[in-house]
């Protein structure tokens, strides 16, 4: 992956991030309006996932600017696309949320992965990166 890519990548990523955090913030009902479901109890909590979203879009745009330098932005953010799903699977399993909300996991998390993970790929061939971060 070109480093050019890699820029426009992380920020398309930080692009989206923002516009779906403010989305949530701003009108955290739309979501289970549209598909049907339930509204939360406590809107709150989601506007609270809303912000954590738009905050890893600022720190996408800024890694976009050298994302080899900032790999562990792009790194933690990997791993939440990864956990993220896994626990809508654990608790679609134990029935504790509504499997509409998997709808969601295309935008925010499964179109990432193989992007996210080419750069931290490139990261790891450029800098010999390793997980205790020593040169190999």
């Amino acid at each position: 992956m070109t480093s050019n890519q890699m820029k426009v990548c992380m920020q398309l990523a930080a692009v989206y991030n923002i516009i779906w955090g403010a989305w949530v913030v701003l009108f955290p009902n739309s979501y289970f309006e549209w598909m049907g479901m339930d509204l939360p109890s406590y809107s709150t909590i989601w506007q609270g996932t809303g912000m954590i979203v738009g905050v890893y879009g600022l720190g996408y745009w800024w890694s976009s600017f050298d994302p080899i330098r900032h790999w562990p932005i792009i790194a933690v953010g990997f791993l939440g696309k990864i956990f993220g799903p896994m626990g809508y699977v654990i608790n679609v399993y134990l029935e504790k949320i509504d499997p509409k909300f998997g709808y969601l996991l295309i935008g925010n998390d499964l179109i990432w992965w193989i992007p996210f993970f080419l750069i931290l790929r490139q990261v790891h061939r450029q800098t010999k990166w390793s997980l205790t971060n020593e040169k190999i």
